[in-house]
């Protein structure tokens, strides 16, 4: 993909996030980022579509069987949590002093 016209996401890793469409739907609990993967515009999202992978034993992994791991979700699925209004918020960015900060809109709050 090429560097020019690569999205701009308002979710970065380590963000709170509500997951807000699909099996893991849930508006009041926030969760936790693992992984924004750009490319194809998904995030991993702690705890959520938890997949079944079925393992081989290998050198690292001796054993094998079958580990539960998260799988990716669309970025449009998921919503940033603004923990001083206590529910998810739609995001503004606005430059301060040359750097870029996503700002609540239901707060009007920075988000760290």
């Amino acid at each position: 993909m090429s560097n020019r016209f690569k999205p701009k996401y308002n979710i970065k890793k380590g963000d709170s996030v509500v997951v807000i469409t699909g099996d893991d739907k849930d508006l009041k609990k926030p969760r936790t980022v693992l992984e924004v993967i750009i490319e194809k515009g998904r995030v991993v999202v702690e705890g959520v579509n938890i997949i079944t992978k079925h393992t081989k034993p290998s050198a690292q992994n001796t054993k094998g069987g079958i580990v539960k791991k998260e799988a990716p979700i669309h970025i449009s699925n998921v919503m940033l949590w603004d923990a001083k209004a206590g529910a998810a918020a739609k995001v503004k960015r606005t430059r301060e002093n040359g750097k870029l900060v996503r700002i609540s809109k239901k707060s009007g709050e920075a988000i760290k």
